[in-house]
């Protein structure tokens, strides 16, 4: 299965949904979910953005992969975008929407080491908002734990 995350980057902070629902039910993620039939990662991308937060947005980049597995199946991916908001934005938060809560959260509080209340975020996202190659990253599970994380360089040999 394939999913899109997108993260919403406004001067120091990043709009970030605590999800109503599984899956990471009750953590700060960023936006997006399932890409649709016949819908390339960038137009999911999109859609989700639109739907999430009704914020539509034209030009987004697109940071790397997340891919997660036993090391024997591979369980899905998250294909990752970064949308830069202009400053001069106005979206108050918090705000309910039918997926959750939505609200920007400054960086130095998403990447605190003592949050528990995130979702896997301080695995990648430091590097998509400071590097600017892109990674897939592969989650390894074991008995729902995560046990390895890698990365390795991507390069963008098609269009997202």
């Amino acid at each position: 299965m394939e999913f899109t995350i997108c993260f919403l980057k406004k001067g120091e902070h990043i709009l970030l949904l605590n999800r109503d629902y599984p899956t990471w039910m009750g953590a700060w993620n960023g936006v997006g979910g399932k890409i649709e039939q016949n819908e390339t990662p960038l137009a999911g991308a999109l859609r989700e953005i639109k739907e999430e937060t009704g914020i539509t947005v034209e030009d987004i980049t697109y940071k790397g992969k997340i891919t997660w597995t036993d090391g024997v199946i591979d369980y899905g991916c998250m294909y990752a975008f970064i949308a830069e908001i202009p400053d001069s934005f106005t979206y108050i938060t918090p705000i309910k929407v039918a997926e959750g809560i939505l609200d920007w959260k400054e960086l130095s509080w998403i990447f605190h080491p003592e949050n528990v209340g995130i979702a896997d975020l301080k695995y990648y996202l430091p590097t998509m908002l400071n590097e600017p190659t892109n990674y897939e990253y592969i989650f390894t599970y074991q008995d729902k734990k995560l046990v390895n994380i890698s990365s390795t360089p991507i390069e963008q040999t098609s269009k997202i």
